[in-house]
């Protein structure tokens, strides 16, 4: 498959999304969407951050960002629209472009989930299936998705700056 064909979600990105999904409905059936559930995540998120496995605030957003810049380099070498920007303007590509993402980031959102889902068994002696979904997507996505257009844009300047004729 050539680098211009529209990607397929990988069995590992398949895997992600299952789990995700069906973490969502665990939690929904389990302990419903009521406002408590959200301060109930906000206050571990926000309130939290030191106890015990706080790494998982530096590891994850640390692996998503090595995943973004290495992608954004592939971007740039190819001249490909923002990725963020694409995802948002251009329906005809939305997908595609999100199911790129998903493959690269699947093994950092598994990871998310495991690293969260140890740390509530420990700290909180509870498992709140929806927490560890926000977890994964607001460490493990969410700076994939704003850094990997600006990771591009570097690597485009600097791939510009080194040898303006290997952009072309």
């Amino acid at each position: 498959m050539s680098d211009d064909e529209p990607q397929k979600l990988s069995l590992l990105a398949k895997l992600a999304l299952a789990l995700l999904i069906a973490l969502v409905v665990a939690g929904v059936v389990w302990r419903g969407i009521t406002v408590a559930t959200f301060q109930h995540i906000w206050s571990d998120l926000v309130e939290k951050p030191g106890e015990p496995m706080r790494f998982r605030f530096i590891l994850q957003p640390l692996m998503a960002a090595f995943v973004a810049f290495r992608d954004g380099l592939k971007d740039a070498r190819k001249g490909r629209s923002p990725y963020f920007w694409t995802v948002i303007r251009n329906p005809g590509k939305r997908v595609e472009r999100l199911e790129e993402g998903l493959n690269a980031t699947a093994r950092v959102i598994l990871l998310g989930i495991g690293v969260d889902a140890v740390y509530q068994v420990i700290v909180l002696k509870r498992f709140y299936p929806n927490e560890a979904v926000v977890v994964a997507l607001l460490l493990a996505f969410i700076p994939y998705l704003v850094l990997r257009g600006p990771a591009a844009r570097a690597a485009r300047w600097w791939l510009g700056r080194a040898s303006p004729h290997r952009m072309s």
